[in-house]
C-alpha cells in the first residue's frame, strides 16, 4: 500500500472523491478503507455510487457506539491492517472519530499522515469534533488547509510552516462536478412543494441531546414553518427527542429520512434558506448562494461568513431572520472563498506526490 485513505462517515466522502481521482490520474497506488462509522445506505453506501467512487478495499464495520468504543474499534482494526501491510502515507479527512483514530494509529506505528481540512477551529472544546481536529493536526505530517484562517491557527499552535499547504476545499470540487445533476424542480415535485421552502439539518449535541434545547429548536422550526414549509432530513441522532418535544405537532415541518448526496443537494439548491448546525452545509450553501443560518454559537468555518452566505444565529432569532431572508430573496451575487474553485483535489494530489517523491 502506498497511500491509504480513511473514511468513516457521510461528510468524508465528498472530500475523498476529488483527491482519490487526482491521485489515480497520477498513477499512485491507493487503498480505500471505510471504517463503517456510518453504515446505513443513506448515510454511506449511496455516496459511493452517486459520486462514482471506488468501492472500499476494506470495510472495518465498526458501527455506532460511544465515542470511546467507536474510536477504539477503529484503532484496533487499523492497527491490524497497517501492521500487516504498512502504507507510506495515511490520508484522513475532516473531524470524525475515524479521523483521529487513524491519526493516532499511524503515529504510534511511525507512519506519516496527511490531514485534509486541517486547521479548522471553533475554539469550543465541548465539541467532540474540535478535540478530533486538534489531535489530528498535532500528529499529521501534511496539513492541507481549505482557508487562510486555518493556516493562521496552525502556525499559532506551533505547526511548522513547511507542513502547511493551502489547497482549497475538495468538498467544493465535488459540488461543482456534480452540480449539473442537481434538479430542484424535480425535488419540488417529489415533495409537493410550491413556492418558497426551507431546508433544515440538525444533529449537534447542543441542539438535539438536551430536552430543553431540543424543545427550543422544535419551537423555532415550527415558527419557521408558519412562513414556509420546512424540509428536515433528520439524522437518527436526536430524532426521537425532537419529535417528542414538539416537532410532531408542526404539520408544515416535513421530517425526512437522511437523503443521498444528489437528492439532498437538489433540495438545498432550490431552497429559499437553510437552517443547519452542519459544517459541510455551511460550505455548500456558500457556493450555491443560498442564505444559511447556522444554529450554533460558533463555527470552525468563519470564511463562510466573511466570504459567503452564512450567518451564526440563536434559536430565539432564527425564525424572524429566515422570514426576512425569504422576503428579500436569494442574493444576485455573493463572495466566495479563495481557491474554492473545483481544483483542490488536483492541488492535494500535487502536494502528496511531491512528498512521496521526496520520501
Amino acid at each position: 500500500m502506498s497511500v491509504v485513505h480513511i473514511t468513516g462517515a457521510r461528510p468524508n466522502f465528498p472530500k475523498l472523491g476529488p483527491v482519490y481521482k487526482a491521485l489515480a490520474a497520477r498513477g499512485v497506488q491507493q487503498t480505500l478503507v471505510h471504517t463503517g462509522q456510518h453504515y446505513s445506505d443513506a448515510m454511506s453506501d449511496i455516496f459511493f455510487s452517486q459520486l462514482d467512487l471506488p468501492r472500499p478495499d476494506v470495510n472495518l464495520g465498526v458501527g455506532s457506539g460511544t465515542h470511546a468504543r467507536q474510536t477504539a474499534a477503529v484503532m484496533i482494526g487499523l492497527e491490524d491492517l497497517f501492521l500487516e501491510n504498512p502504507p507510506e502515507l495515511v490520508v484522513v479527512y475532516g473531524d470524525v472519530n475515524s479521523t483521529v483514530a487513524a491519526a493516532l494509529v499511524a503515529a504510534k506505528l511511525h507512519i506519516a499522515s496527511a490531514h485534509v481540512e486541517a486547521g479548522l477551529r471553533s475554539f469550543d472544546m465541548t465539541m467532540p469534533e474540535e478535540v478530533n481536529r486538534i489531535l489530528t493536526d498535532q500528529l499529521a505530517s501534511l496539513l492541507l488547509v481549505t482557508s487562510e484562517d486555518a493556516t493562521e491557527h496552525l502556525l499559532r499552535e506551533g505547526a511548522a510552516r513547511e507542513k502547511i499547504h493551502f489547497v482549497g476545499n475538495p468538498m467544493i470540487d465535488t459540488l461543482m462536478s456534480q452540480r449539473h445533476k442537481f434538479d430542484a424542480v424535480s425535488a419540488r415535485a417529489e415533495y409537493g412543494i410550491d413556492g418558497d421552502y426551507v431546508i433544515a439539518t440538525l444533529h449537534r449535541p447542543g441542539n438535539v441531546d438536551d430536552e430543553d434545547d431540543a424543545r427550543a429548536v422544535a419551537t423555532a422550526l415550527r415558527e419557521i414553518s408558519e412562513v414556509a414549509p420546512v424540509m428536515l432530513p433528520l439524522h437518527p441522532r436526536g430524532r426521537d427527542l425532537l419529535m417528542r418535544v414538539g416537532l410532531s405537532e408542526a404539520p408544515n415541518v416535513r421530517v425526512l429520512d437522511p437523503l443521498g448526496y444528489i437528492e439532498f443537494m437538489s433540495l438545498v439548491s432550490g431552497a429559499s434558506a437553510v437552517v443547519t448546525d452542519s459544517g459541510g452545509v455551511q460550505e455548500e450553501t456558500t457556493i450555491l448562494g443560498v442564505p444559511c443560518f447556522t444554529l450554533r454559537p460558533n463555527t470552525e468555518r468563519p470564511v463562510t461568513i466573511t466570504a459567503g452566505t452564512n450567518r451564526l444565529v440563536t434559536v430565539d432569532e432564527v425564525a424572524s431572520l429566515v422570514a426576512d431572508a425569504i422576503r428579500a430573496g436569494k442574493p444576485a451575487d455573493w463572495p466566495t472563498p479563495p481557491l474554492w474553485d473545483g481544483r483542490a483535489g488536483e492541488r492535494i494530489a500535487d502536494v502528496i506526490c511531491t512528498w512521496l517523491a521526496q520520501k
